[in-house]
């Protein structure tokens, strides 16, 4: 049985990547006799602020704090057999961590990654250190890999340019013990279209907001929920926004009728993993999305949701979703099947599990 150190950017049980790519299934690897640990970057404090206005100094101590962590991190990795590597070890500057721990210790590198990080991705919130995200380091770790984990193909496709040892590894929905209840879309109440995602992410709206409010216009009776971090600034009646809590996180995102996941087509998108997807799919809310990069490959159109290319899709889609509760609960029932039996946790635990043989 293996010992193996997780290297992650941000504290235990806080970032959706991190909790829905590797942290669930640490009890699974416990329960196959392997030996773990997690260590962060970034602390609870520096976490806590990082993506808030203001208190720059306190960040950056805060930053360098973590790379004193680190230095201790990797120190302590001559203890385990794999260093599972999310992302980064370091969030700016070259790979020095990763260099230590794969040509100096000599240690079986597992790196994974769910977005196209080796492209420069700027907006407001990280414009100050996009400069020094080094992102072309992303290829440097993927050569020096034992093993590299990709949400999709498109991104293993990049991994393999520099090691054949890339497998593609999803973002999967513990089905079981998460999102484990269903959607009734027959029960009483306001018709909810939602959305979920972070502050990065919200930018992606902006091409279904005039659909929404022609629908709005016309008299249609429905609420727009968007769970996020930052509250969204969209010109729309129907808008309700709730922070995202983990404790009520399951309850949220209960109260859709129909998730949307609008994307650009653009080479950032197309190393998306599908995941606000593949959320709404697993409580059986049928999805609305973009025909970018892992979407059609999750989304079979008119199946288990409607694929979008224009906004008359978006449109006659919503508008079909919205009058008719049978087609919403046969197209959530047949979503749900999907996930169980492709981007679970069930379903993906042996490919996990591989990672470590």
């Amino acid at each position: 049985m293996a010992r193996i150190l997780f290297l992650t950017p941000y504290p235990a049980g806080r970032a959706p990547s991190q909790r829905f790519r590797f942290e669930q299934y640490l009890g699974i690897l416990g329960s196959h006799g392997h030996q773990y640990r997690e260590l962060s970057f970034l602390d609870e404090a520096t976490w806590g602020i990082l993506y808030r206005p203001g208190r720059a100094g306190a960040k950056v101590a805060g930053i360098l704090r973590g790379f004193g962590r680190r230095l201790g991190h990797v120190w302590a990795a001559r203890r385990y057999d794999f260093v599972f590597v999310h992302r980064e070890a370091a969030p700016l500057g070259p790979p020095v961590f990763e260099w230590l721990l794969a040509r100096v210790l000599r240690k079986r590198l597992v790196y994974d990654f769910d977005d196209a990080i080796w492209l420069a991705n700027t907006s407001e919130a990280n414009q100050l250190a996009a400069g020094l995200k080094w992102s072309q380091k992303v290829g440097q770790i993927c050569g020096w890999a034992h093993k590299n984990s990709c949400g999709n193909a498109f991104l293993a496709a990049y991994a393999r340019r520099f090691n054949p040892r890339t497998v593609v590894n999803p973002t999967t929905i513990d089905t079981t013990g998460l999102h484990n209840q269903v959607r009734d879309q027959a029960a009483p109440g306001r018709l909810v279209i939602g959305w979920t995602g972070t502050h990065s992410t919200l930018k992606y709206l902006d091409q279904v907001v005039p659909v929404l409010a022609k629908l709005e216009a016309e008299g249609l009776d429905f609420e727009f929920r968007v769970i996020s971090n930052q509250p969204p600034a969209l010109p729309l009646q129907s808008l309700v926004y709730l922070p995202w809590r983990k404790e009520t996180e399951m309850a949220d995102l209960l109260g859709f009728h129909v998730g949307l996941m609008p994307l650009e087509d653009d080479a950032w998108a197309k190393g998306k993993c599908a995941f606000k997807a593949l959320q709404y799919m697993a409580l059986g809310v049928p999805p609305l999305v973009s025909p970018v990069g892992m979407n059609t490959e999750v989304v079979q159109h008119g199946q288990n949701g409607f694929v979008c290319a224009t906004p008359a899709d978006w449109e006659a889609g919503l508008r079909q979703l919205l009058a008719d509760a049978t087609l919403r609960q046969h197209l959530g029932r047949a979503a749900r099947a999907t996930v169980e039996a492709r981007y679970s946790v069930a379903a993906n635990t042996p490919n996990f599990l591989a990672l470590f043989a």
